[in-house]
């Protein structure tokens, strides 16, 4: 399998930053935006300053608005936010090429249907061989060269390694597993907890405080990830823990600065306000807490949180209700 040409669906940040990516590994690579003048404005300018300021964009990549576009594209990579990928493949549709793969590069679990990215590629796109790029990334330093590694999961090993071979680049360095259920469970969990360790942050509770929560929630998004069907030892790496870390350790991500603006005392419409890109957290948080109730599997610190966007409890009540748990054994 030889891919040359790679169509990047979603200029948003992350979007964005793996269409530099494809350049620098040797693709003919086009970035589809919604917008007309966005598109117009990278075409003009060579950056992306409404989502990704200050970086220069490669001279090989080209803009689009149409999604037509990326139809003669060898590969696929999916970036719209998971609450609009379902309507985002469904528009790509007519004009996809039954084989060609889709890289799955958002985090999330649809609202409604509880559903991952990968079941949602299946009902879209039934043609369409899978896979799913994860893991501790910031769009800003990844679409700069510095050094990132992330899991790559393709159920189909011959072309996990195609795609593996075809993604790296200098400076971004891929990992190939076969559990896209692991991978996919993990990136969503994390931008809940991410909130969770912005509130702790926002409260100045500590470093004690925000290690465990960090591996507490390790532990939920590990119990979710196996009940809904993936290994441990998937999110165990780059795709779980590894992101988990990152997104819970820094006020770049868009999820852990959301909670830090809810632990210094504003409303959820106030730390919303303003935001052009989404906290997946706050999208997902919803499904998650609803899928874990399907499943029967407990993540107090993620439904905490999702109890305290919908508004049902504030900070405090979010954080007296960790605190007086029952006291348990320490188990994943």
């Amino acid at each position: 399998m030889e891919f040359r040409t790679a169509g990047v669906i979603g200029a948003g940040a992350w979007g964005t930053a793996l269409a530099q990516v494809c350049v620098r590994a040797g693709l003919d690579t086009t970035l589809q935006a919604r917008e007309q003048q966005l598109v117009e404005t990278l075409r003009a300018t060579r950056a992306n300053d409404l989502y990704l300021p200050g970086v220069p964009l490669a001279d090989d990549l080209k803009f689009t608005a149409d999604l037509a576009d990326l139809g003669d594209c060898d590969v696929i990579l999916a970036v719209p936010p998971a609450q609009h990928m379902r309507a985002t493949l469904t528009g790509f549709a007519p004009h996809y090429r039954a084989g060609v793969p889709v890289v799955l590069c958002s985090k999330g679990v649809e609202r409604g249907t509880m559903k991952l990215m990968t079941e949602v590629l299946a009902e879209t796109l039934p043609d369409a061989p899978a896979a799913v790029l994860s893991g501790p990334s910031f769009a800003g330093e990844v679409s700069r060269g510095l050094p990132t590694a992330v899991t790559l999961a393709c159920a189909d090993q011959a072309l996990g390694e195609a795609l593996l071979n075809t993604l790296s680049a200098p400076g971004f360095r891929p990992y190939l597993a076969t559990d896209l259920v692991g991978a996919e469970a993990g990136g969503a969990l994390k931008n809940v907890l991410a909130i969770a360790c912005g509130i702790s942050e926002g409260r100045q509770l500590g470093r004690s405080a925000h290690a465990a929560l960090i591996t507490r929630g390790f532990a939920e998004m590990t119990r979710l990830a196996v009940a809904m069907g993936g290994q441990a030892e998937t999110v165990a790496g780059l795709c779980g823990l590894g992101d988990l870390v990152l997104t819970c350790s820094s006020p770049q991500s868009r999820n852990m600065s959301l909670g830090l603006a809810l632990g210094q005392g504003q409303t959820v419409e106030q730390a919303l306000a303003g935001k052009r890109s989404v906290a997946e957290g706050y999208e997902s948080a919803p499904a998650v807490r609803e899928l874990a109730a399907r499943l029967g599997v407990e993540i107090p610190i993620s439904e905490g949180v999702a109890a305290l966007l919908a508004g049902e409890i504030d900070v405090d009540g979010l954080i007296d209700g960790l605190l007086s748990r029952p006291l348990k054994a320490e188990r994943v």
